[in-house]
């Protein structure tokens, strides 16, 4: 069986645009990533009715994507912020707060993010600002250790992945009930796994951009696994 994996994507509503009235855009490496794995792969817009595409899929991947409002977690926007359209947060709001507990999610930089904003966390707006951070923008290649513990260096299985570095912005704060499992040297937080839910983990570095690294496949690997577990649950 063929695991559906919804995907959520940015967007942009404009509804003086006669024409169009919007347009939503999501980079073609994570539905060759979730394809590659043995998954589905679905969008899911920002007018999706949130039961029905709940009833349809089996994991949901967050993908990249613009800055979340500060304003989400009590803070100012920080100049150099590119804010999102609301839309996006909106409709991934309402899925996670609708989601089953052991729906597998999948959370990729801005998805990192998302889900620990969800959780009452906060985040660093601007790495750049703090004078000992490193280079994290412009697919920068770097080294990642893993938690000794953490069940997502078990999904790798290895301590130490490389991943390419997109980011202005990381998790600060954590929010409740997520775990810290993976920092960057200059204490960037670069991976986070629930304590609450079986299958949800995020990372601030975009895997879907290294598609032939072992580490990387055996990530989606699991994740689809994990989705057709859940799509066999909700069979019985």
């Amino acid at each position: 069986m063929k695991p559906i994996i919804g995907i959520t994507v940015e967007s942009t509503f404009d509804p003086e645009d006669t024409r169009t009235r919007g347009k939503i855009e999501l980079n073609w490496n994570y539905f060759e990533m979730v394809s590659r794995a043995g998954g589905v792969p679905i969008v899911i817009p920002p007018t999706a009715d949130v039961g029905a595409i709940l009833s349809l899929i089996h994991g949901w991947l967050i993908p990249g994507g613009l800055d979340i409002d500060a304003s989400r977690f009590g803070d100012r926007n920080h100049p150099s912020v590119t804010l999102q359209d609301p839309s996006r947060f909106e409709i991934e709001e309402a899925l996670y707060e609708s989601s089953p507990i052991d729906l597998p999610i999948l959370g990729i930089c801005y998805g990192c993010q998302f889900l620990n904003v969800i959780r009452g966390g906060t985040l660093n707006q601007h790495i750049p600002d703090d004078p000992q951070a490193d280079v994290h923008t412009g697919g920068a290649m770097q080294t990642y250790r893993l938690e000794d513990d953490s069940r997502l260096g078990q999904i790798f299985g290895q301590r130490e992945v490389l991943g390419k570095s997109y980011h202005h912005q990381s998790v600060d704060r954590v929010g409740q009930g997520l775990q810290v499992v993976s920092r960057h040297q200059d204490g960037t937080v670069e991976a986070l796994e629930s304590r609450e839910r079986p299958w949800t983990f995020a990372v601030q570095w975009h895997p879907e951009r290294t598609p032939n690294d072992e580490a990387t496949r055996r990530l989606f690997a699991d994740f689809i696994e994990a989705a057709r577990e859940f799509a066999r649950r909700k069979v019985e």
